[in-house]
C-alpha cells in the first residue's frame, strides 16, 4: 500500500508541479502584457480564463488525491469534500466551454471576409465576457447536485449505498435527479463538442485552402500576413486534438470503472493523468508552437 502510494505521488506531482507552472506562464503573459499595448485582443481573455479553470482542476483534484494517498480522514469535512469534489467538476465543465469558445472564435478569425463573419467576430473583450459568464452559470447549475450528496468518508454510515471518490462518498440519489443532470452534462458536452467539430473542421478546411493557394501567392503581401493567422489555427487544433485525447480516454476509463466496480491501483493512476492531462498539458501546446499566438489573433 505504500508503494501504490508513492506511485500516486510521483504521477500526481509529475503533473501538478508542469501544470501550474505552464498555466501561470499562460496567466501572467495575457493578463499582463496587454496594458503595454494599444490593440485590443479578446481572445486574451479566453486563454486567461481556460489558464484558470486548468489551475481549479489541478489544485482541487491536488488536495483530494492528497487527502486519498496518506489517509488523512480528518484532513476533508463534509464542507471541505463538497468543496473539492464541486470545484473539479465545475472547472472540467468550464474547460470543455472555454476550448470550444477558442475554438469557435478562432474559426471566426481565420473566416472569409464576409458581412455575416465580419458582423459575429468580437471585437472587444467585452463581447467575450458574456460568454464566459453564460459558461459559469450553466457549470454552477449542472454541478449543484454535489453540494447535497457529496459527504465525508469519516462521517458516512456504513448502511448508507454510496459512490466511492477519492477521500469523499457520493450517496445515492433518487433516479429522477440522477438521470436529470446527467441528461444536462450529456448536452452540453455534446453541444460543445460539436461545436468544436464544426470550428475544427472549418479551420482544417481553411489550412488546405491556404496551402493550395500560398503555392502560387508564396511570395506576395497576402501570404506572407497570413502566416501567423496559420501558426496560430495549428495551435488551436492541436489544443483541441489533447483535448479530446484525455476527455474520451477519461470517459471509457470512468466508464469502464463503473461498470466492473474495480479500483485497482494502476488504474486510478492512470485516472490521475487522465483527470489532470490537459489542464497540465494544453499551456505547453500553446507555448510549444508559438509564444507569441496572440499577436496573430488581434482584431483589426
Amino acid at each position: 500500500m505504500m508503494w501504490n502510494s508513492i506511485t500516486q505521488v510521483i504521477v500526481f506531482l509529475s503533473l501538478a508541479g508542469p501544470g501550474i507552472l505552464g498555466n501561470t506562464l499562460i496567466f501572467v503573459r495575457h493578463i499582463g502584457m496587454p496594458p503595454l499595448r494599444t490593440e485590443k485582443r479578446p481572445i486574451d481573455f479566453i486563454f486567461i480564463h481556460l489558464a484558470f479553470s486548468n489551475t481549479i482542476i489541478i489544485c482541487s483534484t491536488g488536495i483530494k488525491d492528497v487527502a486519498t494517498m496518506f489517509y488523512f480522514r480528518n484532513f476533508l469535512g463534509d464542507i471541505g469534500c463538497k468543496a473539492v469534489v464541486y470545484l473539479i467538476r465545475m472547472a472540467r465543465g468550464l474547460t470543455i466551454c472555454t476550448t470550444c469558445l477558442l475554438s469557435v472564435v478562432q474559426a471566426v478569425t481565420i473566416s472569409p471576409r464576409t458581412a455575416f463573419w465580419t458582423k459575429i467576430k468580437p471585437q472587444t473583450e467585452c463581447q467575450v465576457l458574456p460568454f464566459i459568464l453564460v459558461f459559469w452559470i450553466v457549470n454552477v447549475l449542472i454541478s449543484s447536485n454535489l453540494l447535497s450528496y457529496i459527504k465525508a468518508g469519516s462521517g458516512l454510515n456504513s448502511s448508507v449505498t454510496a459512490t466511492f471518490i477519492g477521500h469523499c462518498y457520493m450517496r445515492q440519489s433518487s433516479h429522477i435527479i440522477k438521470w436529470l443532470f446527467l441528461s444536462l452534462m450529456t448536452l452540453r458536452d455534446v453541444i460543445f463538442q460539436s461545436l468544436m467539430g464544426w470550428s475544427s473542421g472549418s479551420m482544417a478546411l481553411h489550412l488546405y485552402k491556404h496551402h493550395k493557394r500560398v503555392l502560387y501567392i508564396y511570395s506576395s503581401r497576402s501570404a506572407n500576413n497570413s502566416a501567423p493567422e496559420i501558426r496560430a489555427t495549428w495551435s488551436v487544433l492541436t489544443l483541441m486534438a489533447c483535448f479530446l485525447f484525455f476527455y474520451w480516454l477519461d470517459f471509457i476509463l470512468s466508464f469502464y470503472k463503473g461498470f466492473t466496480l474495480t479500483h485497482e491501483s494502476i488504474l486510478l493512476n492512470i485516472k490521475t493523468f487522465l483527470e489532470l492531462g490537459y489542464a497540465s498539458f494544453s499551456p505547453y501546446v500553446l507555448i510549444s508552437r508559438d509564444i507569441h499566438i496572440p499577436h496573430a489573433l488581434h482584431i483589426c
